[in-house]
This record gives structure tokens, C-alpha cells and sequence, in this order.
């Protein structure tokens, strides 16, 4: 069985919802230009691929998801993860590496995990994550 997805248009959403889909964006814009300022300075270790310019791309689809549904990302992985609801002080912790990141400090940059709000994580290897998120879709439906 199969459903098709809705289509929305500009006019489906309230101000409310837009402003509050447009503030999402700017808290991602703004986390990775801190990012990005950090790790020049080298406070952040190892690699940093930020998600600048595309904002709207993890805003739009995950504003779409329910609690409940998982989410599974590649190494371009924080504005997914900040779309997702994770709170940005232990995102950013976790590229700190520090023990209140959300994984501890031991996943940095490209392993963002927080199975509280289902975001089962960013995966380094291109393409890696698409074994793992059809493990996924298999476990939620059997």
C-alpha cells in the first residue's frame, strides 16, 4: 500500500507556522557560522562539513515528519539534526567534543545521534547510512 504525499502550497500555512519554519533555518544558519568561526579557530577537531545554504532543504522535509518517525542522515549531518529538535548547546557540545555532547563527546561532527527524537544518526561514509536506514524501515514495519 502505497500514500501519496500532500501537496502544500504558500497559502496552507498560517504566519505562525512560516515565521516558525523560517526561525528553524536561521538557528541552523547561524549554528554553522558559529561552527565554522570555531573551528578556524581550531576548537573543533577533525572534519567539519557544514550544512550552509541548505537550510530550507532539512527544514522543509523534516517539518514534515511525525514524532515518531526516524531519521537517518550522511555526514552532512547538524542541520538535520538541529531540524530534527535536537537542542543546538549539545549539538555544538558534541562538536566540542565535550561529555555533554549528545553522544558524549565521542561522535563529533559526522555522528550526530539522539534517539530521544528518533535522529539515528549521520554516517560518514557516502552511502553508508542506506543499509542502516533500510534496516530501519524494516524494524518499524515488522
Amino acid at each position: 500500500m502505497t500514500q501519496q504525499a500532500s501537496s502544500h502550497n504558500l497559502n496552507s500555512f498560517s504566519r505562525d507556522d512560516l515565521l516558525s519554519l523560517y526561525r528553524e533555518m536561521l538557528l541552523i544558519r547561524r549554528f554553522e557560522e558559529k561552527s565554522a568561526e570555531m573551528y578556524a579557530l581550531a576548537k573543533i577537531a577533525g572534519f567539519l562539513h557544514l550544512y550552509i545554504g541548505q537550510e530550507a532543504v532539512a527544514v522543509g522535509c523534516l517539518s514534515a515528519l511525525q514524532p515518531d518517525d526516524y531519521t537517518i542522515s550522511a555526514y552532512r549531518d547538524h542541520g538535520h539534526c538541529l531540524a530534527r529538535g535536537s537542542n543546538p548547546k549539545a549539538v555544538m557540545a558534541e562538536l566540542f567534543g565535550k561529555a555533554t555532547g549528545l553522544c558524549k563527546g565521542k561522535g563529533g561532527s559526522m555522528h550526530l545521534i539522539d534517539v530521544e527524537r528518533k535522529f539515528m544518526g549521520g554516517y560518514a561514509i557516502v552511502g553508508g547510512h542506506l543499509p542502516l536506514a533500510v534496516g530501519l524501515a524494516f524494524a518499524a514495519r515488522y
